[in-house]
């Protein structure tokens, strides 16, 4: 014990007789260590931004899309959309497991009130849409059943169509121009914010699907849709709900056996899955890309650990011939190589935490440092620092005392 706490005061005092040889031979492992720490943190603010993002649309939500099946012997479907406004009505009084579902279409529109204009996104939906968002109004009312029969020209608006429009002031009773269309303002959403895409879900107006696929979008199919929007009626019947709408589906849309649907249902906790899966991907590269920053350090560790054995020769030649046996020696600048890759990742760990936590402030970015990136850091730079520092360790024990001694 005595004799490895000497080896430790010793290759200290080498390594601060060279100080800032030292310091820069650690940079290499210091900014390694600090960059897979960050990255690390980024990557699992990302997923639970996007968990906390999905979570606030519902945990039992649902989307039928538009698939592109193809059968034997049949052509290929999905050149145009699948779902017809049927679908969800059939879905909604069908399906035991779902408690709401209103088909969906969508496009881009220029909103014009006066002499004000503003780009916006146009959403053709039923009552039940609201519902299975949870979308609730600051003022006014939600369009009716009877105004989707009748593809009545009201429409409900977000925020964003408020403050650019109409300064703020109520617009209720209001009447703007969506694509040339005269759509008079019914209710006002609240507040949404922005989606998990970044998207911003106040800038939206939403009409009756009949009066959006008839007389906006001048659909030549004015029951076809781009998707269905389904709630179930509680988490637990999520999958429940997803086979009986897999299964009517296929009933309605005459899919024979063998052939592909020609739609698709998810779940959130599917898009969840697959939104965390690429930002892994992408975390796992920008890690990697770090990682050879440590791998530089250490051969810089080993660069320097091999000059440091040639200048300190004769000092080798004069510890063995006092008595110092080759294994003192291998130790000795074993343990330099470790306390430099030790003493690099202890100041890579720190960057790292004030790194994070300066992204975090400055950015507004959601970061989280876990315990896990620090271990797995810090080991690697010790691994780094016994697996470079090893072979001029090596090199030094087998010098001849005698030849050492020599040494100019």
């Amino acid at each position: 014990m005595m004799n490895v706490l000497e080896t430790v005061r010793i290759s200290i005092r080498a390594l601060k007789a060279n100080k800032t040889r030292s310091a820069l031979t650690m940079l290499g492992i210091v900014i390694g260590v600090m960059a897979v720490i960050i990255m690390f943190a980024v990557g699992n603010g990302a997923n639970i931004e996007i968990a906390e993002r999905f979570a606030s649309l519902g945990t039992n939500i649902l989307m039928v899309r538009p698939g592109t099946g193809r059968g034997p012997g049949s052509a290929t479907r999905g050149t145009i959309n699948t779902l017809v406004i049927g679908d969800a009505y059939a879905i909604a009084e069908h399906s035991s497991a779902v408690a709401y579902a209103a088909p969906v279409s969508y496009g881009n529109a220029q909103i014009v009130y006066g002499n004000a204009n503003y780009p916006a996104r146009v959403t053709g939906t039923t009552p039940d849409y609201f519902a299975v968002q949870d979308w609730e109004l600051a003022s006014g009312r939600v369009f009716t059943d009877q105004d989707v029969r009748g593809a009545t020209k009201v429409c409900v608006v977000g925020q964003t169509i408020l403050r650019e429009l109409f300064g703020g002031q109520d617009p209720e009773g209001k009447v703007i121009r969506v694509k040339k269309v005269p759509m008079m303002i019914i209710g006002v959403l609240e507040e949404l914010g922005e989606s998990s895409r970044g998207d911003d879900q106040d800038n939206v107006i939403i009409v009756p699907v009949s009066t959006a696929l008839r007389r906006i979008f001048s659909s030549p199919r004015p029951d076809s849709v781009a998707m269905i929007s389904v709630k179930a009626v509680s988490e637990n019947h999520l999958e429940i709900a997803q086979q009986q709408i897999e299964n009517l589906l296929t009933v309605r849309h005459r899919i024979r056996p063998g052939e592909e649907n020609d739609f698709t249902v998810r779940n959130l906790t599917q898009f969840i899955e697959s939104a965390k899966s690429a930002t892994n991907v992408m975390t796992m590269l920008l890690i990697a890309v770090a990682g050879v920053s440590l791998l530089v350090g250490g051969i810089g560790i080993m660069n320097i650990m091999l000059v440091s054995v040639t200048e300190r020769t004769r000092e080798i030649g004069i510890r063995m011939a006092i008595g110092a046996k080759r294994k003192d020696i291998q130790l000795q600048f074993l343990v330099e190589a470790l306390i430099l890759s030790m003493l690099g990742g202890i100041t890579g760990i720190v960057l790292g935490i004030g790194g994070s936590w300066v992204i975090s402030s400055g950015f507004g970015w959601t970061v989280l440092v876990s315990p896990d990136s620090i271990i797995l850091s810090f080991g690697f730079s010790a691994f780094v620092g016994i697996f470079f520092g090893y072979y001029p360790a090596w090199k030094a024990s087998l010098l001849s005392p005698i030849e050492a001694l020599r040494h100019e």
